[in-house]
């Protein structure tokens, strides 16, 4: 197992919180975690059709064998459970007691905040991080290969391509997930939409647009799009609240959460084809963003990340709130630093003032400097910027 910087915020949580609930995509590691941070726990899976016929048919003795807690994995196959977990860890009052992980977002989370309201702490594991993958020597060695491969753990773990590993894990989602979370008839239609996405990944979201070019509604597109963000494939970056002066766009910016998943959907099927690939920008900008939701998900924090547009165009592709002011980070898919990179920071900074820290400019390269007032990171360093 790739050691995971989740895990030492599943231990923090566990000192605070009779229950953890650990969710994210599927096959992004949170059964693996779980039994690793636990080990000294018993591990069932609610998949397992006995398990499961166990826990709704008598929710009392199935849990009455776990008197130091357990692993419930896929907990929302049993919502049921989740009332007699509570009532559990209320007599008991044990702290990281039962360690609940699932794939749905909406199905686990509406039955955790129905019946274990105030006894949860939360972390949400996304696949592998660049920093995860440098620290044990096993990051892609060039962007391209990055953006091809993306960071699903099986593609680091076992002797497998991409190329043969995303069209069975889209296969199994779409039979698995998308059946249960809503009526879905067409799946190849459902799989055209994902593939729209894809090619979307980074610019605003246009319901209306992407229903069109789907030949669904904009009705049925949100409710699809929802699924994916339930499965945390993707995400919906908001725009920046403040307006500094100047008129300012109130749609989001659609991410997909794997750039790999995404190239995948794209129809790039080696990192050679990324490098002269018209969606090249699209995709480093989408594996920045993926990488900063990647660390505040992990520390167990919400993403909290924005993006800024006034009407006229001027734009900061991601901001954050700090104590010391906000932090905007511009993405730039190019090696070598051109002239036209810090204009748009430039106008972000004198619209915002001493509101703001020196810009963070991630661009393509390798190196790390000061330069025109920015702090310019290479991709290999964008957790330690």
């Amino acid at each position: 197992m790739i050691p995971r910087t989740a895990t030492s915020t599943l231990h923090r949580l566990a000192k605070g919180f009779p229950v953890i609930v650990l969710t994210g995509p599927r096959q992004s590691g949170k059964t693996t975690l779980a039994k690793a941070a636990f080990a000294d726990k018993p591990y069932v899976s609610l998949e397992n059709p006995d398990e499961r016929e166990f826990a709704e048919r008598d929710p009392r003795r199935f849990l009455r064998r776990f008197d130091e807690g357990a692993i419930l994995d896929e907990a929302q196959r049993c919502p049921a459970l989740l009332s007699w977990v509570q009532g559990l860890v209320d007599e008991r009052g044990r702290m990281g007691d039962f360690i609940l992980t699932g794939s749905a977002q909406f199905d686990l989370m509406s039955g955790v905040t129905q019946s274990l309201a105030g006894r949860v702490g939360r972390i949400e594991l996304l696949p592998l991080s660049a920093d995860e993958l440098a620290g044990v020597d096993r990051q892609p060695r060039s962007l391209e290969a990055m953006l091809w491969q993306g960071g699903y753990p099986a593609l680091y773990d076992r002797d497998l391509s991409p190329a043969d590993w995303f069209p069975n894990y889209v296969a199994t989602y779409l039979e698995r997930d998308v059946r249960q979370l809503v009526a879905i008839r067409d799946l190849t239609q459902f799989q055209r939409f994902a593939r729209m996405c894809a090619a979307r990944s980074g610019q605003m979201l246009n319901l209306a647009a992407l229903g069109a070019d789907c030949g669904v509604s904009a009705v049925t597109a949100r409710d699809w799009l929802s699924v994916l963000e339930a499965s945390y494939l993707v995400l919906r970056l908001p725009p920046y609240h403040r307006n500094f002066g100047k008129r300012l766009v109130k749609t989001p910016k659609l991410y997909f959460l794997d750039v790999g998943l995404m190239a995948w959907l794209l129809g790039i099927r080696d990192p050679a084809s990324i490098e002269t690939h018209a969606a090249r920008g699209a995709l480093f900008e989408t594996w920045v963003v993926g990488e900063l939701v990647k660390r505040r998900f992990h520390a167990g924090q919400p993403a909290d990340l924005y993006f800024w547009r006034d009407h006229v165009g001027h734009e900061v592709d991601v901001l954050y709130e700090t104590p010391r002011g906000l932090q905007a980070i511009e993405i730039k898919s190019g090696s070598t630093f051109a002239a036209d990179w810090p204009q748009a920071a430039q106008k972000w900074l004198a619209l915002v003032g001493n509101d703001a820290l020196p810009p963070i400019l991630v661009y393509g390269g390798e190196e790390c400097y000061e330069r025109e007032g920015l702090h310019v990171v290479g991709w290999r360093l964008i957790d330690h910027p």
